[in-house]
Protein backbone atom coordinates (compact mmCIF):
# COMPACT_ATOMS: atom_id res chain seq x y z
CA UNK A 1 0.00 0.00 0.00
CA UNK A 2 1.38 3.74 -0.93
CA UNK A 3 2.78 5.33 2.18
CA UNK A 4 0.74 8.34 2.06
CA UNK A 5 -2.79 6.40 1.37
CA UNK A 6 -5.34 7.26 4.36
CA UNK A 7 -6.41 3.86 5.07
CA UNK A 8 -7.29 2.66 8.12
CA UNK A 9 -5.82 -0.27 9.63
CA UNK A 10 -6.24 -1.85 12.80
CA UNK A 11 -5.22 -5.03 14.87
CA UNK A 12 -9.18 -6.30 14.14
CA UNK A 13 -7.99 -6.89 10.66
CA UNK A 14 -4.91 -9.25 10.90
CA UNK A 15 -8.00 -12.22 10.15
CA UNK A 16 -8.85 -9.93 6.79
CA UNK A 17 -6.02 -8.29 5.24
CA UNK A 18 -2.95 -7.56 7.12
CA UNK A 19 -1.13 -4.40 6.59
CA UNK A 20 0.90 -2.23 8.86
CA UNK A 21 -0.22 1.40 10.51
CA UNK A 22 2.93 3.54 10.13
CA UNK A 23 2.43 5.24 13.71
CA UNK A 24 2.05 1.86 15.74
CA UNK A 25 4.51 0.78 17.76
CA UNK A 26 7.39 -1.49 16.44
CA UNK A 27 6.18 -4.85 18.45
CA UNK A 28 2.36 -3.94 17.12
CA UNK A 29 3.77 -3.46 13.54
CA UNK A 30 5.77 -6.45 13.52
CA UNK A 31 2.61 -8.17 14.07
CA UNK A 32 1.20 -7.12 10.14
CA UNK A 33 2.27 -7.52 6.81
CA UNK A 34 5.94 -5.61 6.63
CA UNK A 35 6.23 -3.28 3.03
CA UNK A 36 9.47 -4.25 0.91
CA UNK A 37 10.31 -2.61 -1.85
CA UNK A 38 11.73 -4.25 -5.22
CA UNK A 39 15.24 -6.01 -4.29
CA UNK A 40 16.89 -8.35 -7.03
CA UNK A 41 18.69 -9.99 -3.66
CA UNK A 42 15.62 -10.41 -2.37
CA UNK A 43 13.79 -11.05 -6.03
CA UNK A 44 10.70 -10.72 -4.81
CA UNK A 45 8.37 -7.86 -3.84
CA UNK A 46 6.31 -6.89 -1.05
CA UNK A 47 2.92 -4.65 -0.62
CA UNK A 48 0.38 -3.82 1.33
CA UNK A 49 -3.08 -5.01 0.02
CA UNK A 50 -4.27 -1.81 -1.76
CA UNK A 51 -1.06 -0.92 -3.65
CA UNK A 52 -2.65 -2.88 -6.98
CA UNK A 53 0.46 -5.13 -7.47
CA UNK A 54 0.63 -8.68 -7.44
CA UNK A 55 2.27 -9.90 -4.27
CA UNK A 56 4.49 -12.58 -4.53
CA UNK A 57 6.40 -14.09 -1.59
CA UNK A 58 9.09 -16.74 -1.47
CA UNK A 59 9.22 -19.17 1.69
CA UNK A 60 11.16 -17.19 4.84
CA UNK A 61 11.43 -14.29 2.69
CA UNK A 62 10.26 -12.28 5.51
CA UNK A 63 11.75 -12.22 8.55
CA UNK A 64 9.63 -10.44 12.04
CA UNK A 65 11.50 -9.52 14.63
CA UNK A 66 10.86 -11.76 17.93
CA UNK A 67 10.17 -9.29 20.19
CA UNK A 68 7.13 -9.94 22.27
CA UNK A 69 6.96 -12.05 25.52
CA UNK A 70 3.96 -13.31 27.69
CA UNK A 71 3.01 -10.31 28.92
CA UNK A 72 2.66 -8.72 25.18
CA UNK A 73 0.56 -11.26 24.18
CA UNK A 74 -1.51 -11.58 26.50
CA UNK A 75 -2.39 -7.45 26.77
CA UNK A 76 -2.63 -8.07 22.99
CA UNK A 77 -5.37 -10.85 23.30
CA UNK A 78 -7.26 -8.63 26.26
CA UNK A 79 -7.50 -5.85 23.57
CA UNK A 80 -8.21 -8.22 21.01
CA UNK A 81 -11.41 -9.64 22.43
CA UNK A 82 -13.20 -7.29 24.95
CA UNK A 83 -14.99 -5.65 22.36
CA UNK A 84 -18.59 -5.38 21.57
CA UNK A 85 -20.22 -8.74 21.71
CA UNK A 86 -20.45 -8.48 25.71
CA UNK A 87 -22.10 -4.64 25.48
CA UNK A 88 -25.10 -5.71 22.97
CA UNK A 89 -25.48 -9.96 23.40
CA UNK A 90 -24.87 -10.71 26.47
CA UNK A 91 -28.88 -9.65 27.44
CA UNK A 92 -30.31 -11.46 25.21
CA UNK A 93 -28.68 -14.49 26.01
CA UNK A 94 -30.04 -13.93 29.54
CA UNK A 95 -33.27 -13.16 28.47
CA UNK A 96 -34.16 -15.47 25.73
CA UNK A 97 -31.58 -18.70 27.02
CA UNK A 98 -29.92 -19.08 30.03
CA UNK A 99 -30.76 -16.62 32.55
CA UNK A 100 -28.55 -15.80 35.29
CA UNK A 101 -26.92 -19.29 33.97
CA UNK A 102 -25.58 -17.24 31.26
CA UNK A 103 -22.38 -16.95 33.40
CA UNK A 104 -21.61 -20.81 33.10
CA UNK A 105 -21.97 -20.32 29.18
CA UNK A 106 -18.88 -18.04 29.02
CA UNK A 107 -17.05 -19.95 31.12
CA UNK A 108 -17.51 -22.99 28.62
CA UNK A 109 -17.36 -20.69 25.60
CA UNK A 110 -14.30 -19.80 26.75
CA UNK A 111 -12.68 -23.44 27.08
CA UNK A 112 -13.86 -23.92 23.51
CA UNK A 113 -11.64 -20.78 22.16
CA UNK A 114 -8.67 -22.20 24.13
CA UNK A 115 -8.53 -25.07 22.02
CA UNK A 116 -9.01 -23.42 18.71
CA UNK A 117 -6.56 -20.59 19.96
CA UNK A 118 -4.02 -23.05 20.24
CA UNK A 119 -4.40 -24.86 16.51
CA UNK A 120 -5.05 -21.36 14.91
CA UNK A 121 -1.12 -20.38 16.51
CA UNK A 122 0.33 -23.26 14.42
CA UNK A 123 -1.82 -22.50 11.88
CA UNK A 124 -0.68 -19.09 11.51
CA UNK A 125 2.75 -19.37 12.32
CA UNK A 126 3.63 -21.57 9.43
CA UNK A 127 2.95 -18.94 6.60
CA UNK A 128 5.40 -16.58 6.30
CA UNK A 129 3.10 -13.42 6.40
CA UNK A 130 0.98 -11.99 8.78
CA UNK A 131 -2.93 -12.33 7.53
CA UNK A 132 -5.78 -14.55 8.27
CA UNK A 133 -7.84 -17.72 8.12
CA UNK A 134 -8.85 -17.27 4.75
CA UNK A 135 -4.87 -16.55 3.91
CA UNK A 136 -3.43 -19.66 5.40
CA UNK A 137 -6.06 -21.74 4.31
CA UNK A 138 -5.38 -20.93 0.82
CA UNK A 139 -1.63 -21.79 1.30
CA UNK A 140 -2.52 -24.64 3.26
CA UNK A 141 -5.65 -26.67 1.48
CA UNK A 142 -6.28 -25.43 -1.65
CA UNK A 143 -8.78 -23.27 -3.19
CA UNK A 144 -12.00 -24.50 -2.06
CA UNK A 145 -11.40 -24.42 1.63
CA UNK A 146 -10.16 -21.36 1.46
CA UNK A 147 -12.99 -19.44 -0.43
CA UNK A 148 -15.46 -21.55 2.40
CA UNK A 149 -13.72 -20.17 5.15
CA UNK A 150 -13.26 -16.72 3.14
CA UNK A 151 -16.93 -17.18 2.66
CA UNK A 152 -17.91 -17.51 6.12
CA UNK A 153 -15.67 -14.58 7.42
CA UNK A 154 -17.71 -12.58 5.23
CA UNK A 155 -20.89 -13.46 7.14
CA UNK A 156 -19.14 -12.94 10.19
CA UNK A 157 -17.94 -9.33 9.37
CA UNK A 158 -21.33 -8.08 7.94
CA UNK A 159 -23.58 -9.76 10.54
CA UNK A 160 -21.14 -8.42 13.15
CA UNK A 161 -21.41 -5.05 11.43
CA UNK A 162 -25.26 -5.02 11.80
CA UNK A 163 -25.26 -6.03 14.60
CA UNK A 164 -22.53 -3.69 16.85
CA UNK A 165 -24.31 -0.99 14.57
CA UNK A 166 -28.16 -2.15 16.52
CA UNK A 167 -26.22 -2.17 19.76
CA UNK A 168 -24.53 1.48 19.20
CA UNK A 169 -28.51 2.12 17.88
CA UNK A 170 -29.74 1.00 21.39
CA UNK A 171 -27.49 2.81 23.65
CA UNK A 172 -27.27 6.38 21.12
CA UNK A 173 -31.31 6.15 21.82
CA UNK A 174 -31.01 5.67 25.88
CA UNK A 175 -28.70 8.25 25.92
CA UNK A 176 -30.78 10.46 23.91
CA UNK A 177 -33.73 9.77 26.08
CA UNK A 178 -32.19 9.71 29.29
CA UNK A 179 -29.12 12.47 29.20
CA UNK A 180 -30.41 14.52 26.71
CA UNK A 181 -34.52 14.49 26.86
CA UNK A 182 -35.06 13.78 22.85
CA UNK A 183 -35.85 10.24 22.55
CA UNK A 184 -35.61 8.80 18.67
CA UNK A 185 -39.68 8.48 17.07
CA UNK A 186 -40.49 5.00 18.34
CA UNK A 187 -41.06 4.57 14.84
CA UNK A 188 -37.23 4.86 13.49
CA UNK A 189 -35.55 3.41 16.72
CA UNK A 190 -36.09 -0.12 16.40
CA UNK A 191 -36.40 -3.11 13.38
CA UNK A 192 -39.78 -3.33 11.86
CA UNK A 193 -39.94 -7.05 12.16
CA UNK A 194 -39.22 -9.78 14.78
CA UNK A 195 -38.30 -12.91 13.56
CA UNK A 196 -39.35 -16.00 15.50
CA UNK A 197 -38.27 -19.16 13.68
CA UNK A 198 -37.66 -19.11 10.65
CA UNK A 199 -41.01 -18.30 9.30
CA UNK A 200 -42.68 -16.74 12.14
CA UNK A 201 -42.43 -13.06 11.56
CA UNK A 202 -44.23 -10.39 13.47
CA UNK A 203 -44.45 -6.17 12.36
CA UNK A 204 -43.18 -4.26 15.46
CA UNK A 205 -45.07 -1.36 14.05
CA UNK A 206 -41.94 0.97 13.61
CA UNK A 207 -40.16 1.44 9.60
CA UNK A 208 -36.52 0.87 10.46
CA UNK A 209 -33.60 1.40 12.70
CA UNK A 210 -32.80 4.78 11.43
CA UNK A 211 -29.65 5.12 14.13
CA UNK A 212 -28.36 2.24 12.61
CA UNK A 213 -28.61 2.69 9.76
CA UNK A 214 -27.51 6.38 9.67
CA UNK A 215 -24.03 4.92 11.74
CA UNK A 216 -23.14 3.00 8.68
CA UNK A 217 -23.85 5.27 6.43
CA UNK A 218 -21.52 7.91 8.12
CA UNK A 219 -19.02 5.05 8.64
CA UNK A 220 -19.21 4.24 4.94
CA UNK A 221 -18.56 7.14 3.85
CA UNK A 222 -15.50 7.50 5.65
CA UNK A 223 -14.28 4.16 3.97
CA UNK A 224 -14.83 5.46 0.79
CA UNK A 225 -12.86 8.51 1.31
CA UNK A 226 -10.04 7.21 3.64
CA UNK A 227 -9.56 7.67 7.01
CA UNK A 228 -6.66 6.87 9.14
CA UNK A 229 -6.93 5.68 12.99
CA UNK A 230 -3.97 5.84 14.76
CA UNK A 231 -2.82 3.36 16.50
CA UNK A 232 -3.25 5.60 19.71
CA UNK A 233 -6.61 6.26 19.14
CA UNK A 234 -7.62 2.34 18.37
CA UNK A 235 -6.21 1.87 22.23
CA UNK A 236 -8.29 4.77 23.44
CA UNK A 237 -11.32 2.54 22.08
CA UNK A 238 -10.34 -0.63 23.61
CA UNK A 239 -9.77 1.19 27.09
CA UNK A 240 -13.15 2.90 27.09
CA UNK A 241 -14.16 -0.47 26.76
CA UNK A 242 -12.35 -2.08 29.37
CA UNK A 243 -12.83 0.89 31.86
CA UNK A 244 -16.49 0.35 31.63
CA UNK A 245 -16.15 -3.40 32.04
CA UNK A 246 -14.34 -3.10 34.97
CA UNK A 247 -16.47 0.12 36.25
CA UNK A 248 -19.45 -1.45 36.19
CA UNK A 249 -18.30 -4.79 37.90
CA UNK A 250 -16.41 -2.62 41.07
CA UNK A 251 -19.85 -0.33 41.24
CA UNK A 252 -22.55 -2.94 40.52
CA UNK A 253 -21.04 -5.69 42.69
CA UNK A 254 -22.02 -5.09 46.31
CA UNK A 255 -25.51 -4.11 44.98
CA UNK A 256 -26.47 -7.60 42.95
CA UNK A 257 -29.96 -8.37 44.25
CA UNK A 258 -29.85 -12.26 44.55
CA UNK A 259 -33.88 -12.45 44.13
CA UNK A 260 -32.80 -11.91 40.55
CA UNK A 261 -30.92 -14.68 40.40
CA UNK A 262 -33.01 -17.14 42.11
CA UNK A 263 -33.24 -19.62 40.39
CA UNK A 264 -29.71 -19.22 38.55
CA UNK A 265 -30.71 -22.10 36.35
CA UNK A 266 -34.50 -21.10 35.37
CA UNK A 267 -36.20 -24.11 34.45
CA UNK A 268 -36.52 -25.81 30.89
CA UNK A 269 -40.08 -24.18 29.67
CA UNK A 270 -40.83 -27.41 27.59
CA UNK A 271 -38.70 -25.95 24.41
CA UNK A 272 -35.56 -27.40 23.75
CA UNK A 273 -32.89 -24.65 24.59
CA UNK A 274 -35.30 -22.02 26.20
CA UNK A 275 -33.54 -22.10 29.84
CA UNK A 276 -32.09 -25.10 31.89
CA UNK A 277 -29.14 -26.64 30.35
CA UNK A 278 -29.91 -26.79 27.07
CA UNK A 279 -30.72 -22.87 27.37
CA UNK A 280 -27.27 -22.57 29.09
CA UNK A 281 -25.61 -24.59 26.33
CA UNK A 282 -27.26 -22.79 23.62
CA UNK A 283 -26.28 -19.41 24.88
CA UNK A 284 -22.79 -21.05 24.81
CA UNK A 285 -22.91 -20.67 21.22
CA UNK A 286 -24.93 -17.28 21.24
CA UNK A 287 -22.31 -15.15 23.65
CA UNK A 288 -19.47 -16.92 21.30
CA UNK A 289 -19.62 -13.51 19.77
CA UNK A 290 -18.02 -11.89 22.85
CA UNK A 291 -14.62 -13.96 22.28
CA UNK A 292 -14.72 -12.86 18.09
CA UNK A 293 -11.30 -11.22 18.15
CA UNK A 294 -9.80 -14.37 20.97
CA UNK A 295 -7.41 -15.53 17.68
CA UNK A 296 -5.22 -11.99 17.35
CA UNK A 297 -2.48 -13.83 19.71
CA UNK A 298 -2.39 -16.69 17.68
CA UNK A 299 -1.30 -14.67 14.81
CA UNK A 300 1.78 -13.57 16.94
CA UNK A 301 3.15 -16.62 16.96
CA UNK A 302 6.09 -15.70 14.41
CA UNK A 303 7.07 -12.19 16.57
CA UNK A 304 7.03 -14.25 20.15
CA UNK A 305 10.41 -14.41 21.56
CA UNK A 306 9.58 -18.01 22.73
CA UNK A 307 6.45 -19.33 20.56
CA UNK A 308 6.77 -22.98 21.89
CA UNK A 309 6.43 -20.97 26.04
CA UNK A 310 5.27 -18.10 24.84
CA UNK A 311 2.08 -18.74 23.18
CA UNK A 312 0.30 -21.02 25.27
CA UNK A 313 0.55 -18.71 28.15
CA UNK A 314 -0.52 -15.66 25.52
CA UNK A 315 -3.18 -17.54 24.80
CA UNK A 316 -4.45 -18.86 28.74
CA UNK A 317 -3.78 -15.74 30.27
CA UNK A 318 -5.45 -13.25 28.01
CA UNK A 319 -8.41 -16.09 27.68
CA UNK A 320 -8.78 -16.63 31.18
CA UNK A 321 -8.84 -12.64 31.88
CA UNK A 322 -11.58 -11.78 29.77
CA UNK A 323 -13.60 -14.97 30.93
CA UNK A 324 -13.44 -13.88 34.26
CA UNK A 325 -14.26 -10.58 33.33
CA UNK A 326 -17.04 -11.29 31.19
CA UNK A 327 -18.39 -13.78 33.81
CA UNK A 328 -18.28 -11.36 36.50
CA UNK A 329 -20.28 -9.27 34.25
CA UNK A 330 -22.97 -11.29 33.74
CA UNK A 331 -23.26 -11.98 36.68
CA UNK A 332 -23.66 -8.37 37.94
CA UNK A 333 -26.08 -7.16 34.96
CA UNK A 334 -28.12 -10.36 36.22
CA UNK A 335 -28.22 -9.52 39.47
CA UNK A 336 -28.92 -5.92 38.92
CA UNK A 337 -32.09 -6.10 36.79
CA UNK A 338 -34.42 -9.32 36.70
CA UNK A 339 -32.65 -11.32 33.11
CA UNK A 340 -36.16 -11.17 31.36
CA UNK A 341 -35.99 -7.49 31.31
CA UNK A 342 -32.30 -7.38 29.47
CA UNK A 343 -33.31 -8.73 25.65
CA UNK A 344 -32.80 -5.04 24.83
CA UNK A 345 -29.99 -3.54 22.55
CA UNK A 346 -28.42 -2.08 25.31
CA UNK A 347 -28.56 -4.72 28.49
CA UNK A 348 -25.42 -2.63 30.42
CA UNK A 349 -27.11 0.69 30.72
CA UNK A 350 -30.29 -1.01 31.18
CA UNK A 351 -28.93 -3.13 34.17
CA UNK A 352 -27.24 -0.32 36.15
CA UNK A 353 -30.46 2.11 35.48
CA UNK A 354 -32.57 -0.51 37.38
CA UNK A 355 -31.53 0.32 41.09
CA UNK A 356 -30.78 3.72 42.28
CA UNK A 357 -27.69 2.93 44.10
CA UNK A 358 -26.03 2.54 40.41
CA UNK A 359 -27.90 4.75 38.39
CA UNK A 360 -25.18 6.96 38.38
CA UNK A 361 -23.04 4.63 36.12
CA UNK A 362 -25.80 5.10 33.62
CA UNK A 363 -24.55 8.05 31.44
CA UNK A 364 -20.39 6.84 31.39
CA UNK A 365 -21.58 3.44 30.02
CA UNK A 366 -23.62 5.31 27.43
CA UNK A 367 -21.01 7.72 26.23
CA UNK A 368 -18.33 5.08 26.51
CA UNK A 369 -20.86 2.61 24.47
CA UNK A 370 -21.45 5.12 21.48
CA UNK A 371 -18.02 5.85 21.06
CA UNK A 372 -16.61 2.62 21.47
CA UNK A 373 -19.23 1.01 19.63
CA UNK A 374 -18.86 3.20 16.17
CA UNK A 375 -15.28 2.33 16.39
CA UNK A 376 -15.98 -1.22 16.10
CA UNK A 377 -18.70 -0.44 13.62
CA UNK A 378 -16.02 1.33 11.64
CA UNK A 379 -13.52 -1.58 11.88
CA UNK A 380 -15.80 -4.58 11.16
CA UNK A 381 -16.98 -2.99 7.89
CA UNK A 382 -13.49 -2.25 6.48
CA UNK A 383 -12.77 -5.68 7.24
CA UNK A 384 -16.00 -7.01 5.67
CA UNK A 385 -14.57 -4.85 2.53
CA UNK A 386 -11.46 -6.28 2.82
CA UNK A 387 -12.15 -9.30 2.86
CA UNK A 388 -14.04 -9.03 -0.79
CA UNK A 389 -10.98 -7.17 -2.16
CA UNK A 390 -8.79 -10.00 -1.01
CA UNK A 391 -11.01 -12.19 -2.81
CA UNK A 392 -11.43 -10.71 -5.35
CA UNK A 393 -7.34 -10.12 -6.23
CA UNK A 394 -7.47 -14.09 -5.73
CA UNK A 395 -9.63 -14.39 -8.78
CA UNK A 396 -12.82 -15.78 -6.18
CA UNK A 397 -15.11 -12.84 -6.29
CA UNK A 398 -16.21 -10.45 -8.90
CA UNK A 399 -13.20 -7.50 -10.03
CA UNK A 400 -15.54 -5.02 -9.25
CA UNK A 401 -14.65 -5.73 -5.41
CA UNK A 402 -10.87 -4.80 -5.87
CA UNK A 403 -11.60 -1.87 -7.81
CA UNK A 404 -9.54 0.87 -6.62
CA UNK A 405 -10.68 4.88 -6.38
CA UNK A 406 -8.44 6.72 -8.43
CA UNK A 407 -8.67 9.63 -5.98
CA UNK A 408 -9.29 7.91 -2.55
CA UNK A 409 -7.09 4.85 -3.20
CA UNK A 410 -9.64 2.76 -1.14
CA UNK A 411 -11.64 -0.24 -3.09
CA UNK A 412 -14.84 1.84 -2.89
CA UNK A 413 -17.56 0.13 -4.85
CA UNK A 414 -16.97 -2.94 -2.46
CA UNK A 415 -17.06 -0.78 0.47
CA UNK A 416 -20.47 0.92 -0.55
CA UNK A 417 -22.07 -2.51 -1.63
CA UNK A 418 -21.13 -3.86 1.79
CA UNK A 419 -22.38 -0.68 3.75
CA UNK A 420 -25.59 -0.88 1.64
CA UNK A 421 -25.92 -4.63 2.81
CA UNK A 422 -24.96 -4.23 6.54
CA UNK A 423 -27.24 -1.11 6.66
CA UNK A 424 -30.27 -3.22 5.09
CA UNK A 425 -29.31 -5.76 8.23
CA UNK A 426 -28.64 -3.39 10.78
CA UNK A 427 -32.43 -1.27 9.41
CA UNK A 428 -34.93 -3.80 9.55
CA UNK A 429 -33.63 -7.55 11.59
CA UNK A 430 -33.65 -7.69 15.20
CA UNK A 431 -30.32 -8.04 17.00
CA UNK A 432 -30.98 -11.72 17.71
CA UNK A 433 -31.09 -12.89 14.44
CA UNK A 434 -27.75 -11.00 13.72
CA UNK A 435 -25.71 -11.74 16.57
CA UNK A 436 -26.44 -15.65 16.51
CA UNK A 437 -25.57 -15.64 12.26
CA UNK A 438 -22.30 -14.34 13.77
CA UNK A 439 -21.47 -16.69 16.03
CA UNK A 440 -22.42 -19.93 13.63
CA UNK A 441 -20.18 -18.90 11.26
CA UNK A 442 -17.07 -17.95 13.32
CA UNK A 443 -17.69 -21.47 14.91
CA UNK A 444 -17.52 -23.09 11.59
CA UNK A 445 -14.60 -21.56 10.60
CA UNK A 446 -12.47 -22.59 13.40
CA UNK A 447 -13.78 -25.95 13.18
CA UNK A 448 -12.03 -25.70 9.58
CA UNK A 449 -8.33 -24.20 11.54
CA UNK A 450 -8.70 -27.46 13.97
CA UNK A 451 -9.08 -29.92 11.34
CA UNK A 452 -6.73 -28.17 9.10
CA UNK A 453 -3.50 -28.62 11.53
CA UNK A 454 -4.21 -32.28 11.84
CA UNK A 455 -4.08 -32.56 7.97
CA UNK A 456 -1.36 -30.36 7.66
CA UNK A 457 0.38 -32.64 10.76
CA UNK A 458 0.05 -35.52 7.60
CA UNK A 459 0.63 -34.17 4.56
CA UNK A 460 3.15 -31.59 5.75
CA UNK A 461 4.92 -33.15 8.26
CA UNK A 462 8.36 -31.36 7.82
CA UNK A 463 7.12 -27.77 7.29
CA UNK A 464 8.53 -25.16 9.31
CA UNK A 465 6.45 -24.64 12.64
CA UNK A 466 7.54 -21.94 15.25
CA UNK A 467 4.88 -23.24 17.43
CA UNK A 468 3.57 -26.42 17.48
CA UNK A 469 0.17 -26.99 19.28
CA UNK A 470 0.63 -29.21 22.61
CA UNK A 471 -1.13 -32.58 22.43
CA UNK A 472 -2.32 -31.81 18.75
CA UNK A 473 -4.10 -35.36 18.31
CA UNK A 474 -6.26 -34.36 21.79
CA UNK A 475 -6.39 -30.61 21.69
CA UNK A 476 -7.32 -30.12 17.82
CA UNK A 477 -10.43 -32.72 18.47
CA UNK A 478 -11.24 -30.91 21.48
CA UNK A 479 -11.38 -27.84 19.48
CA UNK A 480 -13.55 -29.36 16.60
CA UNK A 481 -16.11 -30.68 19.34
CA UNK A 482 -16.25 -27.67 21.68
CA UNK A 483 -17.01 -25.54 18.82
CA UNK A 484 -19.43 -27.79 16.87
CA UNK A 485 -20.79 -28.44 20.41
CA UNK A 486 -21.76 -24.87 20.63
CA UNK A 487 -22.89 -24.67 17.41
CA UNK A 488 -25.46 -27.56 17.80
CA UNK A 489 -27.16 -26.04 20.62
CA UNK A 490 -27.79 -23.11 18.17
CA UNK A 491 -31.77 -22.54 17.03
CA UNK A 492 -32.42 -24.40 13.76
CA UNK A 493 -33.66 -20.96 12.16
CA UNK A 494 -29.67 -20.29 12.64
CA UNK A 495 -28.84 -23.28 11.10
CA UNK A 496 -30.73 -23.15 8.47
CA UNK A 497 -29.65 -19.68 7.14
CA UNK A 498 -26.19 -20.53 7.45
CA UNK A 499 -27.34 -23.06 5.34
CA UNK A 500 -28.70 -20.77 2.45
CA UNK A 501 -25.75 -18.72 2.93
CA UNK A 502 -23.58 -21.48 2.14
CA UNK A 503 -25.96 -22.46 -1.06
CA UNK A 504 -25.71 -18.73 -1.96
CA UNK A 505 -21.65 -18.90 -2.02
CA UNK A 506 -21.38 -22.17 -3.91
CA UNK A 507 -23.67 -20.72 -6.82
CA UNK A 508 -21.05 -18.10 -6.61
CA UNK A 509 -17.63 -20.07 -6.88
CA UNK A 510 -19.11 -23.14 -9.14
CA UNK A 511 -20.13 -20.27 -11.41
CA UNK A 512 -17.32 -17.77 -11.18
CA UNK A 513 -14.94 -18.16 -8.78
CA UNK A 514 -13.76 -21.86 -9.98
CA UNK A 515 -12.94 -19.91 -13.51
CA UNK A 516 -10.99 -17.46 -12.61
CA UNK A 517 -9.33 -18.40 -9.04
CA UNK A 518 -5.52 -17.77 -9.33
CA UNK A 519 -2.64 -19.86 -7.38
CA UNK A 520 -2.05 -19.42 -3.77
CA UNK A 521 0.70 -16.32 -3.65
CA UNK A 522 1.24 -18.09 -0.22
CA UNK A 523 3.29 -21.36 0.46
CA UNK A 524 4.39 -23.24 3.46
CA UNK A 525 7.97 -22.62 4.46
CA UNK A 526 10.36 -26.00 5.41
CA UNK A 527 8.28 -28.27 3.13
CA UNK A 528 10.88 -30.29 0.89
CA UNK A 529 10.00 -29.74 -2.92
CA UNK A 530 8.32 -32.72 -4.33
Amino acid sequence: MHRNSPALYTDFLRRAVGAPKPDMPEWRQNLMIRRHQPDERRGAFMAGPLAGQTVVLQPGEIELSRSLGPVHLIALGIGAIIGAGIFVITGHAAASYAGPGVVISFAIAGVGCLFAGLCYAEYASMIPVAGSAYTYTYAALGRFMAWFIGWNLVLEYLAAASTVAVGWSGYFNDFMTKQLGHPIPAAFASAPIAVHGLHQFALTGTYFNLPAVALIAMVTTLLIVGVHLSANFNNLMVAIKLVIVVLVIAAGLPHVVHANQTPFIPPNTGTFGQFGWTGVFRATGVIFFAYIGFDAVSVAAQEARNPQRDMPIGILGSLLICTVLYMLMSYVLTGLAPYSSLNVAHPVSMAVQALPATQWLGKFVNVGAIVGLASVVLVLLLGQSRIFYAMSRDGMFFQLFSAIHPRFRTPWAGTIITGAFAALLAGILPLDILGELVSIGTLLAFVIVCVGVMVLRVTKPHATRPFRTPFVWIVAPLGIAMCAFMMAFLPLDTWLRLVGWTIIGLIVYFLYSIKHAVPPKWSIPGEPAP
